[in-house]
């Protein structure tokens, strides 16, 4: 690689490296669906939330309320939704918010909404793969990784002016229309698979919309606390939360669509 492309795309290689291995896991949990998928489900709520909690809270003395929040957000936020009806699941969801709101010493209404909106999406994730199956899961993941390639690859070889740099320096206009642009391209490739009309593109465009909405808004909340990574768990990608921003807010807009019953196969 030239210098200058690897200025570009220095980090690709370990970028790709475990992308590939965080899909190996996912697409393996998604296609056996119920309790594996709720694990996998389980177990990156709680690395989100013990992210988020520990930007917010970075005292020694408070790791264990950290944890055992992390922990049992994960853990009653997913058997909430495998086991209650949806108007049960509300107070689950919001337990680790109010709690998160309470030992938090800094940025409470912050940290509460962000842990709010974890657990609608973790549970939208499940509500997604066990109400409409293993197709929707798929066209909801791909346009998210999907329009994130795009603006990365677009961001990095057109430039060009900031989207909000005072928030998210390296994102620009150019990767965040190639994003808009791969998420029609996407929706439209599963119109037939899902066997819906043209309003799905339309549904695909917000989701993406929504995704990157999510990322600039985590990366405020690191710009408030001062850091750059959510954590270093995945190599080329920092923390878990830095690489599922995205994912939780186009999850948690699927779900409000959702239930409404804009979502459903013969909606469009």
């Amino acid at each position: 690689m030239t210098g200058a492309g690897q200025a570009l795309f220095g980090d690709l290689g370990l970028r790709i490296g475990s992308a590939l291995v965080m899909a190996v896991i996912g697409v393996a949990a998604a296609w056996a669906g119920g309790l594996w998928f709720a694990l996998l489900v389980a177990l990156v709520t709680a690395a989100m939330l013990w992210e988020m909690l520990t930007m917010l809270g970075p005292a020694p003395e408070a790791r264990a309320a950290r944890l055992a929040l992390a922990a049992g957000g994960g853990a009653m936020v997913t058997a909430g939704s495998l086991l209650l009806a949806p108007w049960m699941v509300l107070p689950i969801l919001l337990l680790p918010a109010v709690v998160a709101g309470m030992i938090l010493p800094r940025l409470r209404q912050a940290g509460a909404g962000y842990a709010l909106l974890i657990c609608l999406a973790a549970h939208a994730l499940i509500v997604l793969r066990i109400e409409y199956g293993l197709p929707w899961l798929l066209w909801l993941v791909l346009l998210v990784v999907g329009s994130d390639m795009a603006g990365y690859f677009a961001g990095r070889i057109l430039g060009g002016p900031k989207f909000w740099p005072r928030i998210s320096p390296k994102k620009t206009w150019s990767g965040t229309v190639a994003g808009w642009l791969a998420g029609l391209a996407i929706g439209a490739a599963f119109l037939g698979p899902l066997g819906v009309g043209a309003g799905l593109m339309v549904l695909s465009l917000l989701v993406v919309m929504a995704g990157q909405l999510g990322d600039i808004a985590e990366s405020a909340l690191k710009r408030r606390v001062g850091v750059k990574d959510s954590s270093n768990l995945i190599p080329g990608h920092g923390g878990v939360l830095d690489r599922f921003d995205a994912l939780i807010a186009a999850a948690a807009l699927f779900l409000l669509v959702a239930r409404f019953g804009l979502a459903a196969p013969g909606a469009y």
